[in-house]
Order: C-alpha cells, then structure tokens, then sequence
C-alpha cells in the first residue's frame, strides 16, 4: 500500500509493482491529518487482510537558522516528520497489536543526533522519532512487535542531488565520510528491507546509523 500527497507518483510507483507481478494500490494520504491516517490503514487491510509492516518515510526539510524559521516551516516540519509518525504508528498498531505481530520501521536521521546547521526545526522532529521510536518498543514489545529506527546520512534523492553535486559539497563529504560518498537511496531500502523481512524477535527500540 502505498501512501503519500503526489498522486502521480503514488499512481506511479503502484503501476511498477503492479506490471512486476506484485499486489499494489495508492491510497492519498496526508499524514498530517488522523482522519486520513486512520483510513489509509482501514483500506489497506481491506484489500489485503492484514497489515504487518509500516515504514514512516513522510517528510519534509526547510533549510533557515533559527531567526529565518517562521512558524509555518517549524509546524509543518513536526506535523510531516513526526506528528505522522505517530498518527501512522497509532492506527496501524490496532490491527498489529491483534495479531500480536508487526514491525514498524521509522525514518529518522543522523541530524536528530547531532544536530544541524540551518535545521532547528527538522532536528528537533527527528530526534522526537527517534524518542518515539523507543516508547513504542517499550510499550508493545509484549504483543510481539518490534519497532525500530533507521538513521540515513547524507542520502542522494531527487530533492538534493544538485546540492550534492556541488564540487565543493562533494570534497567536503569525501573528506568527512569514511566511504567517501553519498549514500543511495536504494541502500536506505535494502536495509528497512532486512529489518521487515528477518525475524529478528531481540531487535527492537534501536537506531540504526546508515551514514557511510
């Protein structure tokens, strides 16, 4: 099931699984709202009879320091990055918690760590899953589910990728991380592919670093 706001990925991504063989459908979804969270995870069940895996990828990033942040840009960041985390998480355990089996994988970062230049607002909501993360471990670990968080470095997307193509952006992350490059963002999908896939029973509460 796959959700988002851009319906012509969306529809776009369901149409590649759907021509590979796979059992796919697009469900509009604006993780901001509970109303719409709430459904997304109804139709999903619907179609397919239960639901095992959920993995937070919403979100949004505005680069401004601290003085340029408006209101606006600090809301939306925590309503996308972490609000959704929870509204998603808090709908899809219903069917897990029955079942007594699920795995939620949440998309936090390396920044919510550390810290970052010109990001108050996206560090703060990534640290916050990654906070999120360890409660909902905590809490229903005894129903058999494993929460855990996956933390990217500096990941090639379509949203950054002229900014890490800039010469000097580029010797900066040769000399600053070990493998001397961006991560790709099928390398972020192989490893939150692991984590649904193997039935790791002791992993969970964790963050996991993928930052070259």
């Amino acid at each position: 099931a796959i959700t988002g706001r851009n319906e012509k990925r969306g529809h776009a991504v369901t149409a590649r699984i759907l021509e590979s063989g796979g059992k796919a459908i697009f469900l509009r979804t604006d993780v901001r709202r509970a109303a719409e969270c709430e459904r997304a995870v109804i139709e999903t069940i619907k179609t397919f009879g239960r639901l095992d895996i959920l993995f937070n990828n919403a979100g949004v990033f505005y680069a401004h320091d601290t003085l340029e942040c408006s209101e606006q840009e600090w809301d939306e960041q925590i309503d996308i990055n972490l609000k959704g985390t929870f509204l998603m998480s808090k709908y899809a355990l219903t069917g897990m918690i029955a079942q007594k089996n699920g795995v939620i994988v949440n998309n936090s970062s390396g920044w919510g760590i550390v810290g970052g230049d010109k990001a108050v607002a996206y560090c703060a909501s990534k640290a916050a899953v990654g906070a999120i993360t360890r409660c909902l471990a905590a809490e229903w670990a005894k129903d058999g589910i494993r929460v855990v968080d996956v933390a990217p470095g500096y990941i090639e997307t379509d949203l950054n990728r002229d900014y890490l193509s800039n010469d000097k952006v580029r010797a900066w992350l040769e000399r600053r991380v070990p493998v001397g490059r961006p991560g790709r963002p099928d390398e972020v999908a192989r490893l939150v592919g692991v984590l649904f896939a193997e039935p790791i029973g002791f992993l969970t509460g964790e963050t996991i670093y993928l930052d070259g």
